[in-house]
């Protein structure tokens, strides 16, 4: 298994995640109100910052997030799915990143939200 090395790896990831995340019964509400297709070249940018340091994304990521009330449990169920998904792609020092970089992401929103 490879590592996340660029875009079209986010583009997979993210469309996996999602794909598994719509579904879900405690957090699928939580998107069902999202244009999918317009906010994914978002959240590829914000990877593609957080993971390639690629420049571009200035968007304040918690504050953008932190006004949908997200509880403990609603990240715990986020991140076991996003875990789930990236462990069933990926593999190496960027994945790991990636999930560790979710952790820090939710955990700042739920801490806003509160």
């Amino acid at each position: 298994m490879k590592d996340i090395q660029n875009r079209e790896d986010l583009v997979l990831l993210i469309d996996t995640f999602y794909g598994q995340v719509f579904q879900d019964p405690l957090i699928g509400l939580f998107f069902k109100h999202i244009n999918f297709e317009e906010h994914k070249p978002h959240m590829v940018n914000f990877w593609a910052f957080a993971l390639l340091s690629e420049a571009g994304y200035s968007t304040n990521v918690v504050e953008k997030h932190s006004k949908f009330r997200i509880k403990q449990e609603h990240l715990d169920r986020w991140l076991l799915i996003f875990d789930k998904t990236v462990n069933q792609l990926f593999q190496g020092e960027t994945a790991e990143a990636a999930k560790q970089r979710a952790r820090w992401v939710g955990w700042t929103i739920v801490s806003k939200s509160m």
